[in-house]
C-alpha cells in the first residue's frame, strides 16, 4: 500500500514555485502525490516529473472535462472525438508526469445534466469512447481509473455496481475503477460492501471525508473501510482528496462554501496518521504493518 495526497487542495496546475510544499509533504512520509492534469504540454509534466524524482515522490494523476463540447457520451460525433482527443492529451501528459494511473469522473461531463438519467443509447456511446480511450492508454501504459460520482455531480455512473457493470461491458483492461469514500456515503446503501464486491475492478481509492475536509474527523466508518481494503489484498494507493476555497472554479464545481480545516497543513499531517494508523488497526492478528 502508497499513501498519496491530491494536490487539489491548492492548485490545478503544480509547478516550482509548489517545491517547498512537496518537500514537507514527502518530509510528512507520503510516498507520492495525486497530479491534476488540466492544461499544459507533455515535455511540463515531463519537467514537474523530474523534480518529483528530485523530492523522491512518486506520483498519480488527475483530471476531469467540465466543458460539454468534449463531452464522450454525446449523441454528436465531433463532440465525442474532442473529448476523446482530451483524453489522449491527458494520458500523453501522464505518461510523461511518470505515472502510470489517470483517474477522475472521465467518463462524463463533471456538472453537466440531461434532465433525465442514462439512457442505453449514452452508455453504448460510452463503450466506444473508452475503447478508444483505452487503446491509447495502453499504448502508454497507463491505466485509466474511471470515478462514480454522487448524483450532484454527474448522472451516468453514480454508484459502484453500475460502474463496475460498464467496465465489465468495456472489456479493456486499461479502463478499470476507482473508489471514493466521499462519493460511496451519498449514494451507496452500504459503501463498505459497494468496495468488496466490485475490488476486482478497482485499481485506486480516494480517501475523503464526508465534508471534504481532514479524514478521520467525519463520520466515515473508517474502521470498516480500512478492514476492507486491507482484507481484500488491495496494494495500491490511498490518497487523500480534500478540498478547500482558495480555487474558485475548483470550489464551484465541487460545491465547497466554507473552510473544512483550520489549515491545509492540518489535512494532510493529520491525515497521514489517519491512514497509517487506520491500517496498521486492520492488520490480521499476527501481521506487521507495511506501507
Amino acid at each position: 500500500m502508497k499513501i498519496g495526497f491530491c494536490m487539489f487542495l491548492w492548485t490545478t496546475s503544480v509547478g516550482r514555485k509548489h517545491e517547498a510544499l512537496l518537500k514537507d509533504i514527502k518530509a510528512t512520509g507520503y510516498d507520492g502525490v495525486e497530479i491534476p492534469v488540466f492544461a499544459g504540454s507533455p515535455d511540463d509534466y515531463s519537467r514537474l516529473g523530474a523534480m518529483l524524482d528530485r523530492i523522491g515522490l512518486e506520483r498519480t494523476a488527475v483530471s476531469a472535462m467540465g466543458d460539454p463540447a468534449m463531452n464522450l457520451i454525446s449523441p454528436d460525433a465531433g463532440t465525442r472525438r474532442a473529448g476523446i482527443d482530451y483524453m489522449k492529451w491527458a494520458i500523453d501528459c501522464s505518461e510523461a508526469l511518470g505515472a502510470k494511473n489517470l483517474s477522475g469522473p472521465l467518463h462524463s461531463t463533471l456538472g453537466h445534466f440531461s434532465g433525465t438519467g442514462p439512457t442505453a443509447a449514452e452508455k453504448k456511446r460510452s463503450l466506444s469512447s473508452q475503447r478508444a480511450i483505452g487503446d491509447h492508454a495502453g499504448k502508454r501504459d497507463v491505466t485509466i481509473g474511471l470515478e462514480a460520482l454522487n448524483r450532484f455531480e454527474c448522472y451516468l455512473m453514480n454508484t459502484m455496481a453500475d460502474l463496475s457493470a460498464h467496465i465489465d461491458e468495456i472489456g479493456h483492461p486499461h479502463i478499470r475503477a476507482m473508489y471514493d469514500t466521499f462519493h460511496a456515503n451519498i449514494e451507496e446503501a452500504d459503501p463498505i460492501a459497494a468496495y468488496t464486491r466490485h475490488v476486482g475492478n478497482i485499481v485506486h481509492i480516494h480517501i475523503s471525508e464526508n465534508d471534504r475536509g481532514v479524514p478521520g474527523r467525519g463520520n466515515i466508518p473508517w474502521a470498516e473501510t480500512f478492514a476492507a481494503i486491507r482484507g481484500s489484498g488491495y496494494d495500491g494507493w490511498l490518497t487523500i482528496e480534500a478540498f478547500g476555497r482558495g480555487l474558485k472554479d475548483l470550489a464551484a464545481a465541487t460545491k465547497v462554501w466554507r473552510d473544512f480545516a483550520e489549515s491545509p497543513e492540518a489535512v494532510y499531517r493529520e491525515g497521514f496518521t489517519h491512514i497509517r494508523n487506520g491500517w496498521r488497526k486492520a492488520a490480521p492478528a499476527g501481521k506487521v504493518m507495511t506501507a
